[in-house]
């Protein structure tokens, strides 16, 4: 899993600060935060976000849309996670 940023604990040990993935679609996290998706994105090379609803929640992807992120047509946006389905949000 990516880090999105390094804390110190107590001990003054290092901690990677995990993302928060809610599912994958097309292989591509989606993220329960907008910064999740952005530094994901800059990771990848890509810019912006777009959002994505999963089982009721708001979930956001890097890319500024579902092509840009998967490389493929929009229409390939079934979550890999089971119990959930994805609609539209871009």
């Amino acid at each position: 899993m990516d880090c999105i940023g390094i804390i110190w604990n107590k001990w003054r040990r290092k901690i990677c600060k995990k993302m928060s993935i809610l599912t994958t679609i097309a292989g591509i996290p989606l993220f329960s935060t907008i910064q999740e998706a952005l530094n994901w994105a800059a990771s990848k090379g890509l810019n912006g976000y777009h959002a994505h609803n999963w089982q009721g929640q708001q979930g956001y992807m890097g890319g500024a849309n579902h092509s840009q992120a998967t490389g493929l047509q929009s229409s390939s946006n079934t979550p890999t996670s089971s119990g959930g389905s994805s609609s539209g949000g871009y």
